[in-house]
């Protein structure tokens, strides 16, 4: 156990401190995150940090021997690396089935730990995405779901039926696409209590709202984590963090952030 300092202050009940957790799950989103940068961040906060999303089709303009130092940094940190879902959706939508597996067999040759498959921009029957969630599992490559669009509106029966096909396919992690819970900068509570009501809670992830999403300011991005944390608990799973705000989450699950303490105790004598 790394000795920290003023340990004797104690951390939140119920915040699960040792990897690999089960829930309690971080995830950093990473448009292009400098390897530099990422070790100078698991190097503070690697022990808070469980998965790395690289994000959209980033990884094909990577120098490969960069990516490989990156993946490299991530695994000895324990910090379990996987290729965002628009990837593989660019792939299937510019080259169908056909591009699906020389894509996973090369994800495979590069170490990628997972993939994720979803349809934020490029919709899928409920065949074609258990069809695909198959395909990944049985390249050897764990896969992860993703459910909801960037740019329209589901109703949260259809969120929770496709979520549900996910893990029933095989994957052992679903994300809620962040676009279909805020509506105008604003965490839509009733939304998600909905989705997190009909989806295992052990395996669903619900994603902070992003700069992608028109409209969206880093204090939308703070309100989403008070919320999903003052709702859900200090073990609440989130997805698509910013590198820059791991620290504030952490701080925000054991009740060390701006928000404080809930309750106060006597002060006694």
């Amino acid at each position: 156990m790394i000795k920290q300092p003023f340990d004797m202050v104690p951390l939140a009940e119920g915040r699960s401190t040792e990897k690999p957790r089960k829930t309690g799950l971080t995830m950093v989103v990473d448009f292009g995150e400098p390897v530099e940068q990422v070790g100078a961040l698991l190097g503070l906060a690697g022990p808070y940090i469980d998965l790395w999303k690289i994000a959209v089709g980033s990884s094909r303009l990577y120098p490969e021997d960069y990516f490989l130092r990156k993946l490299d940094l991530l695994d000895k940190h324990r910090a379990r690396s996987f290729i965002g879902g628009q990837f593989l959706e660019y792939v299937f939508a510019t080259q169908g089935w056909q591009g699906v597996t020389p894509f996973l067999a090369e994800a495979k040759r590069l170490g990628i730990s997972a993939i994720e498959v979803s349809d934020n921009c490029v919709p899928l029957s409920d065949n074609e995405r258990a069809r695909l969630i198959k395909m990944v599992a049985d390249s050897g490559i764990e896969v992860h779901g993703e459910v909801g669009s960037k740019d329209a509106k589901q109703a949260v029966s259809e969120l929770i039926n496709q979520a549900n096909i996910c893990i029933d396919a095989g994957c052992e992690i679903v994300l809620v696409e962040a676009a279909e819970l805020v509506i105008d900068g604003e965490v839509q509570a009733d939304l998600v209590q909905a989705v997190r009501g009909g989806i295992d809670p052990e395996h669903l992830l619900v994603e902070l709202t992003g700069f992608w999403i028109k409209g969206t300011t880093k204090n939308d991005v703070f309100e989403m984590m008070k919320f999903l944390v003052s709702t859900f608990g200090p073990d609440a799973n989130i997805a698509n963090v910013p590198s820059d705000m791991v620290m504030v989450l952490e701080g925000l699950r054991n009740g060390l952030g701006v928000v404080g303490p809930s309750e106060r105790v006597e002060p006694g004598v």
